[in-house]
């Protein structure tokens, strides 16, 4: 889906080369039938002719591919990533990427659903879109399709989204797995309860990858949160809780307001 998207956009965006597309049988049907790849090719073909290479894979198909491409890419090629931690890619291509040069980044855009069917040519429009060192080739691209460019080292992200990304994951599947603990509990859900186990929906194996490679940052922000919780469980009913939600309703303004002006 991320991948299909980032061609979607480029052609939306004014690009007239060629899209090649590396995947199974079936996504790059789906992927052609879509409009966002032209053709399919295997991995070395494709790389060998490539000016761009953009993984888009689940972290580990990533870590494998990084240690192959290299081999196969013209002196130069740009590689980039579109995965949900930085710092074990970003090790791993610095040891793997010798002829080509190696840009992380991660789109913060997405959806629950997956497959190159499900592509957008606007996802990234007005998201923040992170790199890991600047790029002159690639970040005018980014711009073009309507994303904000943000730059961040490996380390620093992968603390920042396990705290705006993979700790809202966690929230919103242990809530659903509690109401589905509780049967009766769908017969009085409203939008609150849609709106917080949206979430719950993202596959596994696409986020199996994120907790293997972002441990750390992720057991603290789930550290940090537990910490609250428990501090609001003791002021249930006491004066403190008004203070906990004049702050949180101050914060919630704020990122509304910062994700209002990225999208204009």
């Amino acid at each position: 889906m991320i991948g299909g998207s980032f061609g979607l956009a480029l052609k939306k965006a004014g690009y007239e080369g060629r899209i090649i597309g590396v995947s199974s049988p079936q996504a790059i049907r789906a992927g052609i039938e879509r409009g966002a790849i032209d053709e399919g090719m295997a991995l070395a073909e494709a790389a060998a002719q490539s000016d761009l290479i953009y993984l888009a894979r689940p972290i580990s198909g990533i870590l494998d591919v990084l240690g192959e491409i290299d081999a196969h890419v013209r002196p130069g090629t740009l590689i980039t990533d579109a995965g949900s931690t930085k710092s074990a890619i970003c090790e791993r291509a610095a040891a793997c990427v010798r002829r080509g040069r190696f840009v992380g980044g991660h789109p913060m855009a997405g959806k629950e659903t997956r497959g190159a069917g499900e592509a957008d040519a606007d996802l990234f429009r007005g998201r923040p879109y992170v790199l890991t060192s600047r790029s002159p080739e690639l970040e005018p691209w980014l711009e073009k399709i309507g994303a904000r460019i943000v730059i961040l080292d490996a380390a620093e992200h992968d603390r920042l989204v396990a705290m705006v990304s993979h700790l809202p994951q966690l929230i919103s599947t242990a809530l659903a797995s509690v109401l589905g603990e509780e049967p009766k509990s769908a017969s009085v859900a409203g939008p609150a309860a849609m709106d917080l186990t949206r979430l719950a929906l993202s596959p596994y194996d696409i986020w199996r990858d994120i907790f293997a490679t972002n441990t750390g940052p992720i057991d603290t922000a789930l550290s940090g949160f537990i910490e609250k919780l428990e501090r609001i469980r003791v002021e249930l009913g006491g004066a403190g809780l008004e203070g906990e939600f004049g702050r949180a309703a101050a914060a919630r303004k704020q990122l509304a307001a910062n994700d209002a002006n990225k999208r204009r």
